[in-house]
């Protein structure tokens, strides 16, 4: 307690503050107790009480201390109208990340959850402030590309939480220097700022992909039945073509048939003729041939008058 009476008012406040965000940022507000902060301040509570009056006046002078800290940073870097759109994105990330890494303990208090005592001093409404100073140059630079500007509060916010989050992110695992993560940060918003759509869509996912989607597999399946009948068709068609040819060729057979048949007749009549022999059958009324045997009688010229 010796040390105490060295030490002035102003003094002792400022040993306060600084033990109270080192315990605040590692801790959390509800973790830490006034006998906590009064030990390792090496006070009794009665002094930490006289100069904040308990654990929520010394953790809202903490808060209000940062917050004023990475708000002028911040709002800073997005004052230079004259400034390029990416001149812009590149000190708004590099603000960032130099408060992270000058006030670690500092920007850990207010990412953690704090009491609900005053949300007009939160870090969710200071980043509400900070997107609304974006919002206000999008607008402006929307207007001269010609883009609607009724989209920008809502790029403002996704530029906002993607800087900030990575810086969270950041602060945990810094493998990064603080100028590569920061152009990485610039590569990502710059080139999508740059390359923005009027009228954006989802490509892949969104109901009016779906429906074309799903009109192409129609089309597809029509075509793949098209295909299928043509085939078909083709089919029926060589069939009924081998039909009628081998009609074709039976009634061809059958006309030759009747042709070869034709021709044995007449071979018949004709050989009959030929041979001069007279067929007679001994009449069985005379007895002259009882025997009924066939005799032939070689025909006799008739003499000529």
């Amino acid at each position: 307690m010796a040390s105490s009476s060295r030490m002035t008012s102003y003094q002792r406040r400022e040993q306060l503050i600084e033990i109270g965000r080192s315990l605040f940022a590692s801790k959390g507000f509800e973790a830490v107790s006034v006998e906590e902060i009064a030990a390792s301040a090496k006070v009794s509570k009665p002094i930490v009480y006289e100069h904040f009056g308990g654990k929520e006046g010394l953790y809202a002078v903490v808060v209000d201390r940062e917050m004023r800290a990475l708000t002028d940073a911040l709002i800073g870097s997005l004052n230079d109208a004259d400034a390029h759109p990416r001149q812009i994105v590149e000190r708004a990330a590099l603000a960032l990340l130099t408060y992270i890494e000058e006030n670690p303990e500092g920007f850990q208090v207010l990412v953690r959850d704090s009491p609900s005592t005053d949300p007009t001093g939160s870090f969710s409404s200071l980043l509400g402030d900070v997107s609304s100073k974006v919002e206000q140059i999008l607008v402006e630079w929307f207007k001269r590309q010609h883009l609607p500007v009724k989209s920008a509060p809502y790029y403002a916010q996704m530029l906002v939480g993607m800087t900030v989050f990575t810086g969270q992110y950041w602060a945990d695992r810094p493998k990064l220097g603080k100028e590569q993560l920061a152009a990485l940060i610039v590569n990502l918003a710059w080139h999508g700022l740059s390359r923005l759509e009027a009228k954006p869509e989802l490509r892949y996912e969104g109901s009016k992909a779906k429906r074309a989607r799903e009109a192409a597999e129609k089309a597809e399946q029509k075509a793949e039945q098209k295909a299928k009948r043509a085939e078909s068709n083709k089919g029926k068609t060589a069939d009924a073509a081998g039909s009628r040819d081998g009609s074709s060729h039976d009634s061809a057979t059958e006309s030759d048939a009747a042709g070869d048949i034709d021709n044995t007749d007449g071979d018949d009549t004709d050989g009959g003729d030929a041979t001069g022999v007279a067929v007679d059958s001994t009449d069985t009324n005379t007895g002259a041939n009882p025997s009924g045997t066939v005799t032939t009688t070689p025909s006799v010229p008739t003499p000529e008058a």
